[in-house]
């Protein structure tokens, strides 16, 4: 595993059902820092749901039960008192299909300090610009900041939805497929982006494209019908499987 200063999350004996339906079972890794993590595996096995467990957006799943630890910031976040929103802003969400608000571009970026009390519009327009620009987005956009999100074209939206996630700072970022609805050029942006963020944050990608995967990840884990099959460093775990199950899947023998 790691030391205590590598490690962002820590997950321990972690088991999800839905409604006595037994989806993730007995899930144990550790989440290096400051490092792009991929969850890789067949359709059906888990992976999102272990993504939405993280920042406790399972609770709002019909039917859903946990048990375990994850463990972040010296917490256990599956505590019945969490405090949600913190957590969330600490461990941000991007998910498969863009959900820009329906307000602007600016706006849009600015939503979340405004929810947490920032209101100066010098720090707001300075926010806007850095996230704008870690998003790959503010040279293409800065002259239309006041145009609504809903103009943008899908690629466009989800860079602008990553902007909106790094605007509260958070620490860690769940990404839910990012790509999967966009043309190949603005999948490049996302790859580009999420590529230079992991230096700064922890980024956790589900993605069923074993090739975004080996371009992108450091380390990787493997899901098979909610067990955890492998765990490893994205090089080692590619290139020489221990478990015959990862190296059926990586060879496309299923998927």
């Amino acid at each position: 595993m790691f030391t205590n200063e590598e490690t962002e999350i820590r997950i321990a004996n972690l088991k999800i059902s839905y409604d006595g339906r037994e989806v993730l079972n007995d899930i144990t890794t550790n989440i290096p820092k400051n490092k792009l993590t991929a969850i890789i595996g067949p359709s059906g096995c888990g992976k999102t749901t272990l993504l939405k467990t993280i920042n406790r957006l399972i609770d709002t799943s019909d039917g859903a039960s946990f048990s375990g630890r994850i463990e972040f910031d010296r917490q256990n976040i599956l505590d019945k008192n969490m405090d949600l929103n913190e957590l969330r802003r600490k461990i941000g969400f991007i998910a498969q299909t863009p959900t820009p608000l329906p307000m602007s571009i600016y706006d849009n970026v600015a939503y979340g300090p405004r929810v947490h009390g920032i209101q100066a519009k010098r720090t707001l327009d300075s926010t806007v610009e850095r996230c704008m620009r870690a998003a790959g987005l503010w040279d293409e956009l800065h002259a239309r900041l006041s145009e609504p999100a809903s103009k943008l074209s899908v690629g466009q939206q989800q860079r602008l939805c990553l902007s909106r996630a790094l605007a509260v700072e958070p620490r860690v970022l769940l990404c839910d497929e990012p790509t999967s609805s966009l043309d190949p050029i603005s999948s490049r942006h996302i790859e580009e982006q999420l590529n230079a963020l992991k230096k700064t944050y922890t980024i956790i990608l589900v993605t069923h494209t074993l090739r975004q995967a080996k371009r992108l990840a450091d380390y990787v884990l493997f899901l098979y019908f909610g067990n955890l099959i492998e765990q490893g460093p994205a090089e080692r775990t590619f290139n020489t499987p221990t478990d015959p199950r990862t190296k059926a899947y990586l060879d496309g023998v299923f998927g």
